[in-house]
């Protein structure tokens, strides 16, 4: 298929001059309903994958494998450009440049390689991050692996969280000086802070669940945040939803009384029933 207008649409957000928020999706159907409410972008994240792919909690015990075929099943189903966390590249830096070529080739728009110690290492009782010459290491090998240059390479850092916002613009600025596109900050509480990195660095910053004062979309924009991240409700409320009914269907309630069913009218659009309406009738003969 072919990726090259979703990867403009994509570095277009970051080129601008306003702070969106992405839509949070998980699966096909989840990017479809995004991409139709008007979300200018998606976001694919390692959590929501763990979660989707194996009812697992967020501690990267999924493959690159299993989250690259979801991410190309989500893009295969519509035209939503879609950021994925991509963790620590699942390995060191020659893993790094694997996952970008596998995830490039699924068709995201952007990724986010981040320099975190993962998996926890045994005894590690608070998170970690990597030296500043492996995170530059990874970022180098993750532009490597690029071929198509459209394709967005995000540096990631916790830093805000772990360390400081010294080490924080450190890492921005040696990420930035090996090449990559935008810096994705975890951890952010304060203006202040956003302030400090945003004058720092050259490139666009992306935000991981802010909150409080950083809630601002207008404030974001004037400091290069071009993209902030709202969370990922939407797959918490498909997991209470799914409860709910299954559990109403136990317990006795008629199928024709469950509340907050989708109505045959969005399950049509939601899976295009149209389209394969007038493909069945075209292929097929049918209709």
């Amino acid at each position: 298929m072919n990726w090259t207008d979703r990867r403009r649409r994509f570095r277009a957000v970051l080129a601008g001059d306003r702070c969106v928020h992405p839509g949070s999706v998980f699966d096909p159907l989840s990017a479809r309903i995004a991409e139709d409410i008007g979300f200018e972008v998606g976001m694919f994240a390692g959590s929501t994958a763990s979660l989707t792919v194996l009812g697992a909690p967020d501690l990267i015990v999924i493959t690159l494998s299993e989250f690259a075929a979801q991410a190309l099943r989500i893009n295969r189903a519509g035209n939503l450009p879609l950021l994925v966390d991509a963790d620590h590249g699942y390995g060191n830096a020659l893993n790094v440049k694997r996952t970008v070529e596998e995830l490039e080739t699924a068709g995201v728009a952007a990724l986010t390689i981040e320099d975190t110690v993962l998996p926890q290492p045994h005894g590690a009782a608070k998170p970690a991050l990597v030296s500043i010459d492996e995170g530059i290491g990874k970022m180098k090998a993750a532009l490597s692996g690029r071929q198509d240059p459209g394709l967005v390479v995000v540096g990631r850092t916790s830093a805000l969280a772990i360390t400081s916002v010294d080490d924080t613009i450190a890492r921005a600025r040696a990420y930035e000086a090996a090449g990559v596109d935008a810096m994705f900050l975890v951890g952010a509480r304060s203006r202040a802070q956003i302030e400090a990195v945003a004058g720092a660095i050259g490139i666009p910053l992306i935000l991981g669940g802010a909150a409080g004062d950083l809630t601002d979309r207008d404030w974001l924009a004037a400091h290069k945040v071009r993209i902030s991240l709202q969370g990922h409700q939407p797959i918490m409320a498909a997991v209470q939803a799914v409860h709910d009914t299954l559990k109403a269907l136990r317990d006795g309630t008629p199928p024709g009384k469950l509340a907050n069913i989708a109505s045959a009218d969005l399950m049509k659009r939601v899976t295009r029933d149209a389209d394969y309406a007038r493909w069945t009738k075209e292929f097929l003969g049918v209709g």
